[in-house]
């Protein structure tokens, strides 16, 4: 009820008892304000097409209650159409299910550990396609039979060289095992080992159907709340990969440069707009590239906040930026593609879409290369946050970097996103003069 005392959601997330350093999240479910499960069901007419507008509106004001954060983000992320029926996202869903469990069986058919409820850490052939009788690596192939592990490698050499696209998913493998190992550890959910196979198996499957991009290190932390949220391995794998549509030209490398840079050149010229004075202190310490900022939009901020108010985060962004042909566009491409351009999809109302594209769309607040993302301009509300301490006490780029460190688990999500739409606004304002 609305007298009632806000609820924290930390207990949604538990942390294992030993460790004492993990940051309090700030977030709390705030009746009359966060999207509770009443409200959400309530946005839907009969047949059950989804008031995206005034649900868009109240994550703005108070975030999405834990308990039904996995279903919301669906919509939020692309995967299912706001105006289709109970009936047509089943439909979708069904589809998709057997889809990923296709391509999985197509990996497990290359490496038999994907879904068996384990995950490797070590190399399991050399760079020239060779097998690693390592010990370990044989421990880790092992699945229960007396070969420990050498059947597999028989299997493998039977076969004949293996293709080049074959030996760079089978090299991959361990890292993604490693990186798993270290993903979210102080959380409870992470203790059981079928988890940390879960998350290993989504991205062993999304390497291998990403041709381009592949897997990255950095992944793991966007993947990670999928698990967490959303019960059927599926489904999580489809959120992760709607997310990765926007994040993935993040990724890609051209050996020279990694598609980040151009949003950290973007970063130096809204900074210069809009707070001079701290772009050129940045840029008289040798931090004019902006490269202190890289892990904050390679895992959209998942080092800055605590775990839960990563989540708060990341849906008021994709509240704020929501566009609903984001459906339309995603069915239109495959799978491991970015979202494109000058998509002609039906007419949508100005309502459906989040504050920040609608002033995208009025403004016209598009670069070359596109609309920028609005983690650009919570970087820039980061800093300026931060300005003054950065203008008087840092004296060198060690200095920034541990300024933006410290500041971890002691940022307000609302108010950073809030501080981005101001600045957004200015931006466009000054940039056309």
């Amino acid at each position: 009820m609305w007298g009632d005392a806000a609820e924290p959601a930390d207990s949604y997330y538990q942390v294992r008892p030993e460790c004492t350093d993990v940051p309090k999240t700030r977030f709390k479910i705030k009746p009359g304000k966060t999207l509770s499960v009443r409200k959400w069901q309530a946005a839907f007419v009969q047949e059950g097409s989804l008031d995206i507008g005034k649900t868009l509106r109240r994550i703005r004001r108070g975030g999405i209650h834990p308990s039904i954060r996995g279903e919301v983000w669906e919509f939020l992320l692309g995967c299912y159409d706001p105006t289709s029926t109970f009936e047509e996202r089943e439909q979708t869903r069904q589809r998709r299910r057997l889809q990923y469990a296709s391509w999985k069986e197509e990996c497990k058919q290359m490496f038999p550990v994907i879904g068996s409820g384990r995950f490797i850490t070590a190399p399991v052939i050399t760079e020239n396609g060779q097998p690693n009788y390592d010990p370990l690596v044989l421990q880790e192939v092992n699945l229960g039979t007396n070969s420990n592990g050498s059947d597999y490698f028989k299997e493998l050499t039977s076969r004949g060289p293996l293709d080049k696209k074959v030996i760079q998913w089978l090299l991959t493998l361990h890292q993604i095992g490693l990186d798993v190992n270290r993903t979210d550890r102080t959380l409870v959910f992470y203790e059981k080992k079928e988890n940390l196979s879960k998350l290993w198996d989504i991205l062993s499957v999304y390497a291998w159907i990403d041709k381009d991009v592949g897997y990255c290190q950095g992944m793991s932390d966007l993947c990670s709340p999928m698990i967490i949220l959303l019960e059927d391995e599926a489904d999580a794998f489809w959120c992760f990969e709607r997310l990765m549509r926007r994040l993935r030209g993040n990724f890609r490398s051209t050996g020279r440069s990694v598609g980040v840079e151009a949003q950290l050149t973007h970063l130096a010229s809204i900074t210069q707009i809009v707070n001079p004075k701290l772009h050129q202190h940045l840029d008289k310490l040798g931090g004019g590239d902006y490269l202190f900022a890289i892990r904050m939009l390679m895992v959209q901020f998942r080092r800055e906040f605590s775990f839960c108010d990563s989540l708060y985060l990341w849906e008021m962004m994709w509240a704020l930026e929501y566009d609903p042909d984001l459906f339309y566009v995603y069915e239109a491409n495959q799978c491991g593609s970015e979202k494109t351009e000058g998509f002609k999809g039906k007419p949508k109302s100005i309502n459906q879409c989040g504050k920040y594209e609608r002033q995208n769309m009025r403004n016209g607040g598009k670069s070359a290369e596109g609309p920028l993302p609005i983690s650009v301009f919570l970087v820039a509300s980061v800093l300026k946050d931060k300005s003054s301490k950065l203008m008087t006490e840092a004296r060198g780029l060690d200095d920034v970097v541990k300024i933006l460190n410290d500041m971890s688990g002691n940022l307000d999500a609302k108010k950073t996103c809030s501080g981005a739409i101001k600045i957004h606004k200015k931006y466009l304002r000054k940039a056309k003069k």
